[in-house]
């Protein structure tokens, strides 16, 4: 996003728009020196625009997000740029909907980012849980004969195309297998991961066990496999859309 975003600051000169892109582009990294970029295009963007409620609401979050002992000046923004927006936008819209949810965010406890933490790691592993199934339903289609459709720009059509190309052959045919029984998988795997440390401190033979774990290898590279596959879709769509970019800039 940031190569797309400065290249066309080159192209087309100073857009509010693109300078937006890259201003969110920078702060997904979490990193004191992206942060100062992004800074540093929501500002370049709100000179040029400065009722631009995308611009104002993004710059909110980035300073919400501020130590306010490294950057209080940074942190200082957030009232005038929150009071600027409820100017703006009325309430009920989009922008007003993401300033509550990022104050919210920025009031919370250590209580609150814990539940938050918890809520977060639970729809993770029902989404991983979910990709388990769409794959496996999409490894017994190949397994048929039936081609999958073009994924083109799909993050998720993507995603499932590079874990289906992942998990073909018959050395992954292990793995195939304990993600079509993803629970189950899991719950075999804690008992005898416990069960064998127990085991061997119970006999004797060792005062502490962490020969257990090993069971948890297999279960491991599968999810190491899904992830593998979401990093490969998003490689891929990435590049089909500047392609896509490159074709229309070069007709």
């Amino acid at each position: 996003m940031r190569a797309t975003a400065e290249r066309g600051l080159e192209e087309l000169g100073p857009d509010p728009t693109l300078l937006r892109w890259l201003g969110q582009a920078h702060a997904a990294e979490d990193e004191d020196d992206h942060d100062r970029e992004a800074e540093d295009a929501y500002r370049k963007g709100l000179a040029l625009a400065p009722d631009d409620l995308g611009l104002l609401v993004c710059y909110l979050e980035l300073c919400l997000r501020a130590d306010a002992f490294d950057y209080p000046a940074r942190a200082r923004r957030a009232v005038g740029l929150r009071t600027r927006i409820e100017e703006l936008a009325p309430p009920g819209s989009a922008e007003r909907e993401r300033v509550d949810s990022a104050t919210g965010w920025a009031g919370r406890g250590y209580w609150d980012d814990l539940r938050t933490g918890v809520l977060q790691g639970q729809a993770q592993q029902d989404a991983l849980a979910d990709q388990s199934v769409q794959v496996t339903d999409a490894l017994r289609r190949a397994a048929r004969g039936e081609s999958g459709e073009d994924a083109g720009e799909d993050l998720r059509a993507a995603e499932l195309a590079a874990a289906v190309e992942l998990l073909q052959g018959p050395r992954n045919a292990p793995l195939r297998f304990l993600l079509a029984h993803r629970v189950g998988a899991y719950v075999l795997t804690f008992v005898l991961s416990l069960g064998l440390n127990k085991a061997l401190v119970l006999s004797g033979a060792l005062d502490f066990s962490l020969w257990g774990w090993l069971f948890w290898a297999p279960v491991l590279a599968a999810e190491a496999k899904l992830r593998r596959a979401r990093r490969l879709g998003q490689e891929r769509v990435v590049a089909r859309i500047q392609a896509r970019h490159d074709d229309i800039a070069t007709s």
